[in-house]
């Protein structure tokens, strides 16, 4: 059963909470204890109603100021796929938050408010899923119960966000209308929209094509454990273990190690101790070369005739999660994959400005928050993709030295 890992995003009070717990407490994901505490905690228990906002707004600072101020992630499955959902924030100033719960997303569920429309929230958070290149969009618009579920609404809304998506260059976009609270349209379909012919959201998420969105071009192995147990019965035994990211390996494909550049051949593939002769991403595998060459944890093994780039200078688009500022001359950890390198951040070339896709001057400091062009040059090369190419070899962090935080997630260009 495959894993399906999403992002809900939209404005404070679109009812990105309620949404999660409707899809929860309808498709019977909520285990009994759960349940019984939320019904104690409702605001409307008077009525029988329950609160489903409560199942991800689980601290009392949040449900006291009716937003959610950190990323929630709920886990739930149904017979046909598993699912992990990333609430993220609503509001302009948690950036970084989003950043975080959309940097892994297969798909993101962008809340619009039926009476409000496309707004600066939903543009900003549509943006950064363009530049995060999250594959599948869903533009749910709620709170339609309180616009009498108007079809004309719902189409003026399709209208003004396609418009949205193409200047973004967003591609697989459903649009579906619902009302969270009332749960239509959120797990079976509903009869309130006699004119809507598309799925319900469960629908939609248990059916889309997520495999097709694999790179099985680019063959990428970072090594994560070098295997010697040297015991007189594995005496010889020598196996790099990892996570293919992307692409396929066969025995008796030619190879390279990057960034040291030798060379040698698979002659064997394990895949839970059984030895196979074909392997692909995302499958975890221990590889066998026919050489005994010099491969550490973090170099990268890829076929011969595709490489990445290996360079020690990298343009980057960095998002600024540290409240400490980032001043050109600051010196960090980079980390990519498996591969942790020393690096110092050059210069800041422009800051993006994440409402309108707008380059502004370079600031002389990025803030919290920040979106900006850098460049850094890390004290080692770099086997790198460019993240609109490959995002899972195109995607590093920065890490402050001292405190082990990390304070920048960046998108190599």
């Amino acid at each position: 059963m495959d894993i399906l890992r999403f992002i809900t995003a939209g404005s404070v009070d679109d009812g990105k909470s309620t949404l999660i717990g409707r899809l929860l407490y309808d498709s019977k994901s909520i285990m009994i204890d759960q349940l019984e505490a939320i019904e104690k905690q409702s605001k409307n228990k008077e009525d029988g109603e329950i609160d489903l906002a409560l199942l991800t707004d689980g601290l009392r600072a949040e449900r006291e100021q009716g937003i959610t101020i950190d990323v929630a992630y709920k886990y739930f499955s149904t017979p046909k796929r598993k699912f992990i959902i990333a609430d993220a924030p609503g509001h302009i100033q948690y950036t970084r938050n989003m950043v975080t719960g959309a940097s892994n997303a297969d798909l993101a569920i962008i809340l619009v408010d039926a009476r409000h429309g496309v707004v600066e929230q939903t543009r900003r958070h549509s943006i950064i899923a363009s530049l995060l290149n999250i594959p599948h969009i869903v533009v749910a618009i709620n709170k339609m119960d309180l616009v009498n579920n108007s079809e004309d609404v719902y189409n003026n809304i399709v209208i003004d966000y396609a418009a949205v998506a193409v200047s973004l260059g967003l591609k697989d976009i459903k649009y579906i209308p619902i009302s969270a609270i009332n749960g239509d349209n959120i797990v079976e379909k509903s009869a309130n929209f006699h004119w809507y012919e598309g799925q319900s959201l469960l629908d939609i998420l248990e059916n889309v094509v997520v495999a097709d969105d694999v790179n099985y071009t680019d063959a990428r192995f970072p090594v994560q454990y070098v295997i010697r147990p040297q015991t007189e019965e594995l005496h010889d035994y020598r196996g790099y273990a990892g996570k293919i990211i992307s692409g396929v390996y066969t025995v008796g494909d030619a190879v390279t190690v990057q960034p040291s550049g030798l060379t040698s051949t698979i002659s064997a593939i394990e895949i839970g101790g059984l030895q196979v002769n074909k392997a692909t991403a995302p499958q975890s595998v221990v590889l066998h070369l026919k050489d005994n060459i010099d491969i550490s944890r973090g170099d990268v093994i890829v076929q011969t005739e595709n490489q990445p780039n290996v360079e020690n200078t990298l343009e980057v688009l960095l998002c600024w999660m540290d409240n400490k500022p980032l001043v050109p001359g600051n010196k960090y950890l980079l980390q990519i994959n498996s591969r942790v390198v020393r690096a110092v951040v050059k210069e800041i070339e422009y800051k993006l400005n994440v409402n309108s896709l707008q380059q502004e001057p370079a600031p002389e400091k990025a803030m919290l928050n920040d979106v900006i062009k850098a460049t850094i040059k890390t004290a080692s090369p770099i086997p790198y993709d460019s993240y609109k190419k490959l995002r899972a070899n195109g995607g590093a962090i920065l890490i402050d030295e001292t405190s082990n935080v990390t304070v920048g997630a960046c998108m190599i260009q």
